[in-house]
């Protein structure tokens, strides 16, 4: 007797990282949602009109808050106020808030809340303060039903659609370019035309995928890993270094180039991987004293950006970042690391669809 052939309903084996790579998939076309909103494909209210009431309020100052993956996008949009606007920027301690039920006087202050979910009790409470103590208010999600939303005066969804896996992909590009957007409408009711290319660029690095895996072959068995940028690409590092830790449980420490030399350069040495993150513009030649150093201890860099830095590493990922502006370089750079951190971890026998001890809603009070 032939054994039965198992029914379409019957439980099957998940890949392992099915979903991560799916959702990775995904970012060119959550990217041209988000252009296409502003465009005034579907209707409704664009980033650039909200953008626009939050302008005329005149905020003298921002602060941002968010935890996790989030607050990388947070730390991005510091790095937007500061530059293109001109505007004092902190990333906020909300146990300050949560804990310590400090009540400080934020009239004119414009808080800005980044959270995929909106569902952390913290980010709600943090915000219903601050709103209170007379802030204005922002909330920055990929939910627009959430409790965040409904306690902030203005909402921008990033319109990511539902991400299952627990490492959060296509919500932090689509948080970066709403941020964008955002700073960019406050500064002077510019549309998407700057950002324009990064759907098809962003089809063009996520179909290297070949490439990002021979590049994993050197992290398998890796002890640690040293990940470095300044400028713009700082966040990058920072969230590069979260993804690796998240998924392959490698520990990976994120360093501003600055920082790197007053200090940890001391523990690289020609056996330490690192990852430098070289912008093409102000920021990556602020890093080239750093990578010179590296260069000279010796270290095992890789480095992601343009082709003339890659040309001069032993290896790397090359960019195509060619007429785009530095401030959107973040939204290619965190893609090819993503997908490193997903190869690194299939490399390791680990599922990174489903990391240990991690949940998709962190409910930190």
């Amino acid at each position: 007797m032939s054994a039965p052939t198992p029914s379409s309903s019957a439980a099957q084996p998940t890949a392992p990282g099915r979903l991560m790579a799916a959702e990775m998939a995904e970012q060119p076309d959550v990217l041209r949602r988000l252009l296409a909103r502003e465009r005034g494909a579907d209707g409704a209210p664009t980033i650039r009109e909200t953008a626009e009431r939050i302008a005329a309020r005149a905020p003298r100052f921002v602060l941002l808050t968010a935890r996790g993956t989030s607050d990388n996008a947070a730390l991005y949009a510091k790095y937007l106020f500061e530059v293109l606007l001109g505007k004092p920027c902190g990333l906020t301690s909300m146990s300050t808030t949560t804990a310590y039920e400090a009540r400080a006087d934020l009239t004119d202050c414009l808080v800005v809340t980044v959270s995929q979910s909106g569902g952390s009790p913290d980010l709600v409470a943090s915000t219903r303060a601050a709103r209170d103590a007379g802030a204005i208010t922002l909330s920055v999600t990929n939910n627009a039903a959430s409790a965040l939303a409904e306690v902030s005066e203005f909402h921008i969804d990033v319109l990511a659609g539902p991400e299952e896996a627990l490492p959060a992909t296509k919500t932090y590009t689509a948080e970066l370019l709403a941020l964008y957007l955002l700073v960019a409408g406050m500064r002077s009711g510019d549309g998407p035309e700057h950002a324009a290319a990064l759907p098809d660029l962003a089809e063009s690095v996520l179909a290297r995928r070949e490439e990002v895996r021979a590049l994993a072959g050197r992290y398998r068995f890796a002890d640690r890993m040293v990940i470095t940028s300044r400028g713009y690409g700082y966040p990058t590092a920072k969230e590069a270094a979260l993804k690796l830790m998240e998924t392959s449980y490698i520990p990976a420490l994120s360093y501003s180039g600055a920082d790197l030399l007053h200090g940890p350069l001391a523990m690289v040495d020609n056996i330490s991987p690192v990852i430098a993150v070289v912008t093409e513009g102000r920021g990556g030649q602020a890093l080239q004293p750093v990578l010179d150093r590296l260069r000279d201890r010796g270290a095992d860099l890789v480095v992601i950006g343009p082709k003339s830095q890659v040309d001069a590493a032993s290896a790397g990922f090359v960019l195509p970042v060619g007429g785009l502006v530095e401030e959107l370089q973040p939204v290619l750079e965190i893609m090819p690391l993503q997908m490193l951190a997903y190869e690194v971890t299939l490399a390791r026998g680990q599922d990174p669809d489903a990391p240990r001890a991690l949940a998709k809603v962190t409910q930190t009070h």
